[in-house]
């Protein structure tokens, strides 16, 4: 029997999904992306098959769940099934500065950043940048490693200071500082490469803004500020009637680079230009918000996956 498999490593944002798909009498499967096998001389199971592999996976002790995850979805490319976030897009979940050259060969605009590769290499990079700047891990997720640094001395006394702690990629960003006239950045959900809506994420309460994730930003000798999305009622706002040019843009960019469900993050500098800074191929709901604006992404979600499902079927009944 086809089915739709969710390939993930985290049981709690699975459980929505298994929710909905059970009300909505799907049938579906789990390929937990702790351990397990791949016997290349066998058929994959019948179905479609959606990634929500996560590049914070190494944070819920699953370091190398995406490298497992990447023998997956070549065997289940290379097998002809149909894959719904694919290798390609895996990459890019896992890498912030392949998301930023993509976007700038797409014509969007980022925020400036270079990668660097071990400790001297960042303090030569920051001394092209002015302060305030960024420090954030290639490989991320919720924001851990994001800090803003107000000079110059404080980053040359935190890579001094023995707390520093590289990237699981070993890879880190030096990155430009983008300060917005109000406390925000706008969130933009796509299924199926469209776009469906627009959230205002309020980072005015006790959050350091800044051009990076925007569930924390860590200061040097401070603890991590809440997380903006996940801090209360009324932060996650669904903005109703969102209408922006970077709509049409993205939607192009998602079809190029084979993304079909993302939650993409941008901000708004003092001259209202947009500056796009996180494409998360592993996107969450707000059920809350959701409620408020009477919209349900993930009822959405299901109901791109049932029709690819059908789809599936019936192109294998063809041949």
């Amino acid at each position: 029997m086809s089915k739709i498999y969710i390939i993930h490593e985290n049981p709690q944002w699975f459980a929505p999904l298994a929710k909905v798909f059970t009300e909505h009498k799907l049938p579906y499967g789990e390929i937990f992306m702790e351990d397990g096998s791949i016997d290349t001389s066998k058929a994959p199971p019948e179905g479609i098959f959606f990634s929500k592999m996560s590049a914070s996976s190494y944070t819920r002790d699953h370091k190398f769940s995406p490298d497992y995850t990447a023998a997956l979805l070549t065997w289940l490319e290379a097998s002809g099934r149909r894959v719904i976030n694919g290798s390609s897009v895996l990459r890019l979940e896992m890498s912030k500065i392949d998301q930023y050259i993509r976007l700038e060969k797409a014509g969007i605009k980022v925020p400036r950043a270079v990668a660097c590769f071990g400790k001297n290499q960042i303090k030569e990079a920051a001394k092209t940048f002015q302060a305030p700047f960024i420090l954030k891990p290639n490989r991320g997720g919720k924001g851990i490693g994001v800090q803003l640094f107000q000079s110059h001395k404080m980053l040359e006394e935190y890579l001094n200071s023995g707390n520093f702690e590289p990237s699981v990629d070993n890879v880190t960003l030096v990155q430009e500082y983008i300060q917005a006239p109000e406390p925000f950045i706008t969130r933009m959900e796509f299924i199926g490469g469209k776009f469906v809506y627009a959230v205002r994420v309020d980072t005015s309460q006790g959050f350091e803004l800044c051009p990076a994730e925007a569930c924390r930003v860590d200061t040097p000798g401070k603890a991590n500020e809440v997380c903006a999305i996940d801090a209360g009622e009324g932060l996650f706002r669904i903005m109703k009637d969102f209408n922006d040019p970077i709509i049409g843009k993205l939607e192009k960019f998602l079809k190029a680079t084979g993304i079909e469900v993302a939650g993409i993050e941008f901000i708004r500098d003092k001259n209202n230009q947009v500056y796009v800074y996180d494409i998360n191929t592993n996107t969450n709901y707000n059920p809350e918000a959701e409620q408020k604006a009477g919209v349900s992404a993930i009822t959405k979600l299901t109901e791109f996956l049932r029709a690819e499902l059908n789809n599936a079927g019936k192109s294998k009944n063809v041949a």
